[in-house]
C-alpha cells in the first residue's frame, strides 16, 4: 500500500512543479502598483530616455507603468517599459527584437 499513498504525493508534486514556469512567465507581465502621489512627472521620463540617447515621440500609461515609445540614434523604433516611481526599466523592446 506505500505506494497507493506516493502516488497522490507524486501526482501533487508533478502538478506544482508544472505550474512554476507558468508563474515566471507572469512575473514580467505584471503591473506597477504605485500610487499617483509617488509617480516621477513625465518631464523626468523624457529626460530619462534622452539620456538613453533616445527622441521620445509618445509617453503613455499602461497597467499603471510608463511606456515610452522613441526612436534612437539610427532610427530604429523602441519601447521602455518603466516603474512610475523609480523609472526602473522593466522591459525594452526594439525593431531589432523581431528579427528573428
Amino acid at each position: 500500500m506505500p505506494s497507493v499513498i506516493r502516488l497522490p504525493a507524486f501526482l501533487a508534486l508533478s502538478a506544482l512543479l508544472a505550474s512554476l514556469p507558468l508563474g515566471v512567465a507572469r512575473a514580467s507581465d505584471e503591473h506597477c502598483r504605485v500610487p499617483m502621489a509617488d509617480w516621477q512627472p513625465r518631464e523626468a521620463v523624457k529626460a530619462f530616455a534622452e539620456t538613453k540617447g533616445l527622441t521620445v515621440r509618445r509617453i503613455k500609461i499602461d497597467d499603471g507603468c510608463y511606456e515610452v515609445y522613441a526612436s534612437d540614434a539610427q532610427g530604429r523604433l523602441v519601447e521602455l517599459r518603466l516603474d512610475p516611481a523609480t523609472l526602473e526599466e522593466l522591459g525594452t523592446k526594439s525593431e531589432d527584437d523581431n528579427d528573428d
